[in-house]
């Protein structure tokens, strides 16, 4: 077995991670500069999550079906490169529509194939995965806070300038990346379909895409709600880096986890957490004290949870059928639930107000939770 390429395979997470924090939280803003209207920006920062549905799926085929899933990567993410170059070229509405639709198809597909490609290196030791992976928390920390203060003090268009050098990381990272045989032919002998059809795997998928939609509320309006109340964006930017610090913490305490519980046990320990959480924020917004413990659960919320649901896909999907799975599990959970929780915000959020769509979110994570509880019991680590 060939030797673990650990700072390879981090270095390309912590560029990924890195171009989502200096390009997520500011990229509104440049539009903005653009005098584009709010329902603009809105249908322009969807194509990030609408492409989450499909894209991933198209490209886990290709891996498969190539059997070059490393050569996938590097295609995507020359690809997201090259097409983020178009934004220099244009500032119309339908412009920037385009040169975004390919640069998120293309973005898209990169994390779910990389986490295929990451869990076929580790083998046997995919309690080491929270460990590479905590690199790209790292370089998302980096690039929000950093990119925060430096468009304190230059124009907004050295944000283009800052995401493309960081995509060029990821072109650099992907090419040194060595290929990984896809291993065992002969336990993947049911189709891909039959596979998603089984009751426990329709449940986990069901209950991730839960889990997401109900942080649909949190990544859209979480700073706006903290602002409202009085929080200084300072403190905001800070309650946002206490969560992604944490979830870094229980990356690294994964393995111990792994080892003394199973997988089923930790899916439900997260979505506890999450229905402690999103009622914590919902309701107790004016005490600081209950939103810093809200923000340190995120280390459950999304860290624990998102480890073992990769864990969970890797031991559904076997052989050929890994990097397919991770895209599906991206599309399902990411992508539809990501933007169902997105669009169900900002109908309730006006109508029904904070607490109740918190509420809601939290009412979501018990259903995802109840999910796990009925129908994953041929889950082990």
């Amino acid at each position: 077995m060939h030797s673990l390429p650990y700072w390879r395979l981090s270095g390309f997470y912590f560029f990924h991670f890195a171009v989502l924090g200096a390009f997520a939280p500011y990229w509104s803003l440049y539009l903005q500069s653009l005098s584009f209207s709010a329902l603009q920006i809105g249908v322009l920062m969807s194509l990030l999550l609408v492409t989450r549905i499909f894209s991933p799926t198209a490209w886990g085929w290709l891996a498969d079906h190539t059997g070059r899933r490393v050569m996938v990567v590097q295609l995507a993410a020359l690809g997201g490169f090259v097409s983020f170059i178009g934004f220099f070229f244009g500032q119309s509405f339908a412009w920037v529509f385009l040169v975004m639709l390919l640069m998120s198809f293309c973005w898209s597909a990169a994390l779910p194939l990389i986490e295929a490609v990451t869990l076929s290196h580790l083998g046997d030791k995919t309690d080491q995965y929270g460990q590479i992976r905590s690199w790209g928390s790292v370089g998302f920390i980096l690039a929000v806070v950093g990119m925060g203060y430096l468009l304190d003090v230059v124009e907004i268009i050295w944000l283009l300038w800052i995401v493309l050098a960081l995509k060029l990381g990821i072109v650099i990272f992907s090419r040194s990346i060595p290929e990984t045989e896809v291993i065992g032919s002969s336990v993947d002998q049911d189709s891909i379909r039959q596979v998603c059809k089984r009751p426990e795997v329709m449940a986990f998928l069901l209950s991730s895409l839960l889990m997401i939609f109900a942080h649909g509320v949190y990544y859209t309006f979480y700073s706006i709600y903290l602002v409202e109340h009085g929080y200084d964006k300072g403190l905001v930017g800070w309650l946002w880096a206490v969560g992604v610090i944490c979830e870094i913490g229980v990356f690294f305490l994964m393995p111990w986890m792994m080892q003394r519980f199973s997988l089923k046990a930790i899916l439900v320990f997260s979505f506890a957490c999450a229905i402690l959480r999103f009622l914590m924020i919902g309701w107790g917004i004016e005490w600081l004290a209950v939103i810093l413990l809200a923000q340190v659960l995120h280390a459950a919320t999304y860290g624990t949870h998102h480890v073992a649901a990769i864990m969970v896909v890797h031991h559904y999907f076997h052989g050929r059928h890994q990097a397919k799975g991770q895209t599906i599990y991206t599309s399902v959970a990411y992508g539809i639930g990501g933007t169902l929780g997105a669009i169900m915000s900002g109908y309730t959020w006006d109508s029904l107000g904070a607490e109740i769509t918190f509420t809601i979110s939290a009412a979501s994570t018990l259903l995802g939770m109840l999910l796990v509880i009925w129908k994953m019991n041929t889950i082990k680590n």
